[in-house]
C-alpha cells in the first residue's frame, strides 16, 4: 500500500513538471522617474500544453481604492497594448516571438504613477502560470543648491546648507573640501554627511571650496560652494552713512512737499481775486462825458439869465472845464448865441 501510494505521488509530481511554468521568480525593482524598466517574464511549456497561447499583464496600483488593470494583452497571435491609459504607448514586449518562451515586457518614461504590482499570467491550456514584480519608482536628487547662512567674518557664526530641489528620501549627505587646505575642522566632522554645518567663530582658515553630494538610492546630484571668511566691517560707518542718506531724503521730500503747497496757495489766491470782480459793474465815465454834462448843466443855466445878469456872469467859469476835454468833443465847446432881447 505505501508502494502504491509513492507511486501515485511520484506520477503527479512528474505531470506537474511537465506543465505550463514560470521561471522567473518574484522580485522587486527600484528604477528612477524617467528611466525604462524591464519586468522580465520566462515560461516553459509542456508536450501537454496544447490550447492557444494567451499572455496577460495586470497592474495593481499602490492606491488600494483602484482595482486591477490590464496593461497589455496577447491572445490570438495579436497584441492589445491600448487597455490601460497611463501606461498607453509606454508598455511593450520585448520578444518579437512571444511562443519561444519571453513574455518579459518593458515600461518606458518611468513616472510616480506606475508604483504598483505588476503580475505577468500565461495560459495555455490547459497549463496556466503567474508571477508578480512589485516595482517602485524613486525621483534622482536634482537642483541641489548650496548656500550661506549668516555672515562670513571672523569670529561670526553662520550655517552652510545642502539643499536638493527633488529627491526620494532616504537621502544621504557628503560634504568635502575642494581648495586651500583639504584639513576640515574636527568640530564639523559629526555635520558631514547632514544637509547643515553649523560654523561657530569662524576664522579664515575655514575659507575655501566645499562639494555637496546628495545620494539616495537610484541617482546624485552635487553643488559647490565658496566660502571667504574676512575681517568685519565698518558697522559703525555703514549706520551713520544709511542715517545721513535717510535725513537727507526726508529733507528733500519735506522741500518737495513744501514747493507743491507754495504753489498752490498762489493759485488758489489768483482764483479768489479773480471770482472777487464783478463783471455787472459799469466802467468808469470817459472825461468827455464828464465835459459834457458839465457844460450842459452851464447852457442851462445861461438859458435861464437875463441881458442884465449876463454881465455879471464871469466867463472865467469856462475855463474851468479842462482844455483837452473842448479838443475831443468840438461840438460841444460851440455855444448857442443868445438873442437880443428887445
Amino acid at each position: 500500500m505505501a508502494l502504491l501510494l509513492r507511486f501515485v505521488l511520484l506520477c503527479g509530481v512528474a505531470d506537474f513538471a511537465r506543465s505550463l511554468s514560470i521561471t522567473t521568480p518574484e522580485q522587486m525593482i527600484e528604477k528612477a522617474k524617467g528611466e525604462t524598466a524591464y519586468l522580465p517574464c520566462k515560461f516553459t511549456l509542456s508536450p501537454e500544453d496544447q490550447g492557444p497561447l494567451d499572455i496577460e499583464w495586470l497592474l495593481s496600483p499602490a492606491d488600494n481604492q483602484k482595482v486591477d488593470q490590464v496593461i497589455i494583452l496577447y491572445s490570438g497571435d495579436k497584441i492589445y497594448d491600448d487597455y490601460y491609459q497611463d501606461l498607453k504607448g509606454r508598455v511593450h514586449f520585448t520578444s518579437t516571438d512571444l511562443k519561444s518562451g519571453d513574455a518579459s515586457i518593458n515600461v518606458t518614461n518611468l513616472q510616480l504613477s506606475d508604483i504598483g504590482t505588476y503580475q505577468c499570467k500565461v495560459k495555455k491550456a490547459p497549463g496556466v502560470g503567474n508571477k508578480k514584480i512589485q516595482l517602485t519608482v524613486l525621483v534622482k536628487p536634482s537642483g541641489t543648491r548650496c548656500y550661506i547662512d549668516g555672515s562670513e567674518e571672523i569670529g561670526s557664526d553662520f550655517k552652510l546648507k545642502c539643499e536638493p530641489k527633488e529627491g526620494s528620501l532616504p537621502l544621504r549627505y557628503e560634504w568635502q573640501k575642494l581648495s586651500n587646505s583639504q584639513k576640515l575642522p574636527t568640530s564639523w566632522l559629526p555635520e558631514m554627511t547632514s544637509p547643515v554645518i553649523s560654523v561657530k567663530n569662524a576664522t579664515t582658515e575655514y575659507s575655501g571650496t566645499y562639494s555637496c553630494t546628495v545620494k539616495n538610492r537610484v541617482g546624485s546630484d552635487q553643488c559647490l560652494l565658496r566660502l571667504d571668511v574676512v575681517p568685519p566691517s565698518n558697522r559703525a560707518g555703514t549706520i551713520a552713512g544709511a542715517v545721513i542718506g535717510t535725513l537727507l531724503a526726508l529733507v528733500l521730500i519735506g522741500l518737495i512737499i513744501f514747493c507743491c503747497h507754495k504753489k498752490r496757495r498762489e493759485e488758489k489766491y489768483e482764483k479768489e481775486v479773480h471770482h472777487d470782480i464783478r463783471e455787472d459793474v459799469p466802467p468808469p465815465k470817459s472825461r468827455t462825458s464828464t465835459a459834457r454834462s458839465y457844460l450842459g448843466s452851464n447852457h442851462s443855466s445861461l438859458g435861464s439869465m437875463s441881458p442884465s445878469n449876463m454881465e455879471g456872469y464871469s466867463k472865467t467859469q469856462y475855463n474851468q472845464v479842462p482844455s483837452e476835454d473842448f479838443e475831443r468833443d468840438p461840438q460841444s465847446a460851440t455855444l448857442p448865441t443868445a438873442k437880443s432881447v428887445v
